[in-house]
């Protein structure tokens, strides 16, 4: 495997980053690298990038962060003839009201348009609600710097009303329909039916009410993930906390093809000794990202708290056709991955994808062999967990998003101004037990007392690489 300590001319090349974000946090109250009032929130918490996606038409970046801002970043167009590195700044944003669950932009994004910059959000005990980065279309009557939903869409429980939280989305070309996913449940819903239930519900196990919760059969839990067959085949790939995959077909109604546990797959590909090298020491504790090959032959499943990815042929549902390895995603971070054509049809696909410790590696070859398959080249991109690592629609860049915190050791130093979180300091200490006293508590206790008690927010930014020898992007590129 070739390894990049810094990025190498013949590979990738820095051609854009929004710089960390939360520089002068950790040691001051100003920011030098953003707006301090979109750096911290009201509760004085530092902000950082959570995910981000390209839009459909490939011309800007939506990025979203922990204090429930989605900003677009609109690429430049001279960004890969450039002769320095430049300095993404937002051109719109979106400060929500909660905090978002998920989130997906629309499918039909163009930014000669504007009322085609839409993106649906998910938030708890809200309807799902449908948001304009144009202020001015989203609320004609409001101030420039609030956004109003355009539209919500009730997602409630049939007898009691209450809401339900959509804890995965997507929004599939052409745009006309979008599906949610929930407990045990899956919706689809009509976007210009604004105020109105889902179209279909499927349920994914024969009912809630039961106490056997299905009686063993179908797919069980929260659907934390959604990923759609490519070329509208309308087949969606939906995964739980649980660590089961379901296939639907929403060309027939949300007919289930097939559910299989994955964590069944892998003991039984363990106990066969199929390959030499045995998938055990993959791990993994819920899944949270499932993404088509470009042919729309191959299922990536990625899952938290892991070390690689499994590769399934949807031809033989069930069946692990192989899986990537030294894919760190060791947290409870999501960390996702994204796919794109060899330039060889007949050599399978690329993956992309970012780690827990700031590396973006990438997998060639993938679906042309079974068993383990390794990084072809990796480049240290971040100092912290990489979210995202996805590439633009033409393949001339890729755009990395890094952002987490941790909790500093009890030698470290921090000082008094450090922001901390009080509910997470809870946490810990029912963890900790009797080593932290309740006195710890106290209003006049000092950072020196308890330091475990601040997060300490690592460096977080948006970053843009051009590979290999890229023509300049075009605004309005299609999507691929």
């Amino acid at each position: 495997m070739e390894t990049q300590d810094g990025p190498s001319q013949d590979r990738v090349k820095l051609v854009a980053s929004t710089g960390d974000i939360t520089t002068g946090y950790s040691t001051s109250s100003k920011a030098t690298d953003g707006d301090t009032e979109t750096a911290r929130s009201q509760d004085g918490t530092v902000s950082y990038f959570e995910k981000v996606q390209w839009t459909a038409d490939g011309t800007t970046l939506l990025a979203s962060s922990s204090t429930n801002l989605v900003s677009g970043y609109i690429v430049p167009e001279h960004l890969l003839t450039a002769s320095s590195e430049l300095t993404l700044e937002p051109q719109a944003a979106v400060q929500l009201p909660e905090t978002s669950i998920v989130l997906s932009g629309a499918p039909y994004f163009s930014l000669a348009q504007p009322w085609t910059q839409q993106l649906l959000v998910s938030a708890r005990d809200h309807p799902i609600q449908l948001f304009c980065l144009t202020p001015s279309l989203s609320s004609p009557s409001s101030p420039a710097s609030t956004h109003s939903p355009i539209s919500s869409y009730p997602f409630t429980k049939a007898r009691s009303e209450t809401f339900l939280t959509a804890t995965s989305l997507i929004w599939p070309s052409p745009g006309t329909h979008f599906i949610a996913g929930s407990r045990s449940l899956l919706a689809r819903f009509d976007i210009q039916r604004t105020g109105e239930e889902p179209l279909t519900r499927i349920r994914t196990i024969p009912s809630e009410r039961h106490l056997s919760k299905g009686g063993g059969v179908g797919m069980r839990g929260d659907i934390s993930a959604l990923g759609g067959q490519p070329m509208d085949a309308g087949l969606v790939a939906a995964g739980t906390w649980t660590r089961w995959v379901g296939l639907y077909d929403f060309t027939q109604a949300g007919t289930c093809v097939a559910t299989w546990g994955i964590a069944a797959a892998l003991r039984e590909t363990a106990m066969n000794n199929e390959w030499s090298q045995e998938p055990r020491g993959i791990g993994g504790d819920g899944i949270t990202q499932t993404i088509w090959s470009p042919c729309g032959r191959y299922l990536i499943i990625c899952e938290r708290k892991s070390r690689g990815a499994l590769i399934y042929d949807v031809r033989v549902t069930g069946k692990l056709l192989g899986y990537l390895t030294e894919r760190d995603a060791v947290g409870n971070q999501r960390v996702a991955c994204d796919v794109f054509p060899s330039v060889n049809e007949n050599s399978g696909f690329e993956v992309w994808s970012g780690t827990s410790n700031g590396i973006v590696k990438v997998w060639e070859g993938v679906g042309s062999l079974e068993g383990p398959h390794a990084p072809a080249w990796e480049w240290v991109a971040h100092r912290s967990t990489i979210s995202n690592a996805c590439l633009h629609p033409s393949g001339t860049v890729v755009a990395t998003c890094a952002g987490s915190w941790e909790f500093p050791d009890g030698d470290d130093e921090l000082p008094d101004d450090s922001p901390s979180n009080s509910d997470q300091s809870h946490s810990n200490n029912s963890e900790r037990g009797s080593d932290v006293s309740r006195s710890d508590f106290e209003p006049h206790s000092t950072a020196s007392q308890m330091p475990w008690m601040h997060r300490r927010i690592k460096e977080s930014s948006l970053k843009l690489w051009s590979v290999g020898d890229a023509p300049t992007i075009a605004q309005g590129a299609e999507h691929k």
